[in-house]
């Protein structure tokens, strides 16, 4: 497999990650936000769509072909947050049209594609570096979603059909959790 296969995998890997940890969960749930910083799972996605269309759009001269429907400069964290009135599956709908220009692209252009990032003071860049990039990004994501998840409902697990965590059992993680629970109180505070 060629290195830009192999880095278009990847970012699938992540961005697919993102989507799942959305699955058989309510309106309510996927906004509710889980830090005192309001990251929640659904404006993951968002900021996800924001990312992928700026650095394998507009950074290649190769702008979208329908609005993202938000501008990410009109307030602070406009990105990670998503109105009422646009449901998951709408966010979901436009992350997927949002990776197939980014597919688009990726297929289209050598590793070595000059780009420009305005927002970067280093300006001049290549395709090979945005994939490095953006997969970095999404995989910080895909482990917030991971945690987001996990707290809602429990749910763990890196993929479908594999969530490659040592063991199912209850008391397993129950007993384990103690344990690292007592090594942290055998420190002060």
């Amino acid at each position: 497999m060629e290195l830009k296969d192999t880095l278009h995998r990847y970012l699938r890997i992540e961005s697919d990650a993102l989507i799942w940890k959305l699955e058989g969960l309510s309106e309510r749930q996927v906004r509710t936000p889980m830090t005192s910083t309001g990251t929640n799972l659904l404006g993951l996605v968002r900021h996800a769509t924001g990312v992928e269309a700026e650095y394998f759009g507009l950074v290649f001269g190769r702008p979208l072909p329908f609005e993202l429907g938000w501008d990410m400069d009109a307030e602070d964290n406009s990105d990670f947050w998503v109105p009422a009135e646009e449901s998951t599956l709408d966010v979901i709908d436009l992350y997927t049209r949002v990776q197939a220009h980014a597919d688009a692209t990726i297929r289209e252009l050598p590793l070595d594609a000059p780009g420009r990032v305005p927002w970067w003071g280093r300006q001049e860049t290549t395709l090979g570096h945005i994939l490095v990039h953006v997969i970095g990004d999404l995989s910080r994501h895909a482990g917030h979603a991971d945690i987001l998840r996990e707290e809602l409902d429990g749910a763990v697990g890196l993929q479908p059909g594999n969530d490659n965590m040592p063991s199912d059992d209850a008391r397993w993680w129950a007993d384990y959790r103690a344990r690292l629970q007592q090594i942290a109180d055998s420190f002060p505070e």
